[in-house]
């Protein structure tokens, strides 16, 4: 903990990442302190240039009354290769991600640079066990009981029964600690529900939790539309698969945004229509709006590491910071290593049956690159 702090939970905030830096990063800082407050004694790390937050900071007196700011005048651009910004030490990324290191602080949220962000935490970190070879993307998804969780959504383009395995772990680990369901539902996701439907990885991956004997909720196969059915709490997938299934949900969101706007504007009776309806559109709008989820956590690292949207605003950054905080004081890293203990003892490593895998650090960060969360 940072000296002074006592019993606070401290959580590093990379305050220069991100489309719009300070000026998002700050208040929603100060949002998330506002909402966690009540519950939890807090303090943050603000990681960056101490001209541009002070001048923020002096709009919310709380937030500057509960941190610290650790000046760098160094950032990551979120155009900037992996490969060169893992060489670049001194960072506000660099710094926030040491600070969970070096126990400083408890988690680490940034709306920065993806491969930046995965491949620095992975070469600070360190995975949590020695046969995970990068952390896994989850990401919080509206369904008809509220808040399902979705992994891989980026990570790793491909994966083997053992990676689903590891992510069915990891996920439920996550969705207990950050909302609330003991013992939460996982399926995978398939182009079937039958057991002989899909690859060969996808299918033994589906035998193994059902006959693994791992205690886990596992309810079997799951296709494209159960993503929104709530029929069960986690949905695993390979990032490839992922990634496109969240940015098809994203766009698909905006695009029944866009034609109601339009259906509400047809005419004078459709306009009073869409007034009288007006609060329940603003509940649905909230509802399907991805900065309602924001915050995806890096999975699988020693550590805690939360990824915002880059584009995110300062209510959605908050979200994020409050996805931090539930992790941060929840059991759910233990909750993971003796799941992964449990799962060595149980089976033994399933190999990929497609192609090698790579452990170079250069190699995680390249493989987010192209299909960044964004």
């Amino acid at each position: 903990m940072v000296a002074g702090q006592g019993d606070k939970l401290v959580i590093a905030i990379d305050v220069m990442g991100g489309d719009h830096g300070p000026r998002v990063t700050v208040p929603g800082a100060a949002l998330a302190l506002k909402r966690e407050g009540e519950k939890r004694r807090l303090h943050f790390l603000l990681h960056g240039d101490e001209a541009q937050i002070q001048a923020e900071l002096n709009r919310h007196p709380d937030l500057k009354a509960a941190s610290t700011i650790v000046h760098t005048d160094q950032f990551i651009t979120m155009d900037e290769k992996p490969a060169q910004a893992i060489r670049r030490k001194g960072t506000s990324l660099f710094n926030a991600i040491t600070s969970v290191k070096t126990k400083d602080a408890r988690a680490i949220v940034s709306a920065g640079n993806t491969g930046a962000l995965m491949a620095m935490s992975r070469m600070i970190l360190k995975m949590m066990a020695e046969d995970l070879e990068r952390p896994a993307i989850a990401c919080g998804w509206p369904n008809s009981n509220g808040m399902g969780t979705v992994l891989d959504v980026g990570a790793n383009v491909t994966s083997d029964a053992h990676q689903l395995i590891e992510f069915a772990i990891m996920g439920a680990a996550f969705h207990r600690a950050v909302r609330g369901v003991e013992n939460p539902k996982i399926g995978i996701l398939n182009v079937g529900s039958e057991d002989v439907k899909g690859h060969e990885d996808v299918r033994e991956a589906h035998r193994l939790l059902r006959e693994g004997g791992l205690g886990l909720n596992y309810y079997g196969f799951v296709e494209g539309d159960d993503l929104f059915s709530g029929k069960v709490d986690v949905v695993v997938t390979d990032g490839f698969t992922g990634n496109i299934a969240l940015k098809t949900a994203e766009g698909a969101a905006r695009f029944i945004k866009g034609l109601l706007k339009d259906a509400f504007k047809s005419s004078p009776f459709a306009m009073l229509g869409g007034l009288l309806a007006s609060a329940a559109l603003k509940v649905m709008a909230k509802r399907v709006d991805p900065g309602a989820s924001n915050g995806g956590p890096l999975l699988g690292l020693k550590g805690i590491v939360i990824k915002s949207h880059g584009g995110a605003e300062a209510w959605a950054f908050s979200n994020a910071v409050s996805v931090a905080i539930s992790l941060a004081a929840s059991s759910y890293e233990d909750d993971i290593k003796k799941a992964l203990a449990n799962l060595s003892k149980a089976m033994p490593v399933v190999q990929s049956s497609a192609l090698p895998k790579s452990n170079a650090v250069a190699d995680a960060g390249q493989a987010v690159e192209e299909t960044k969360v964004s």
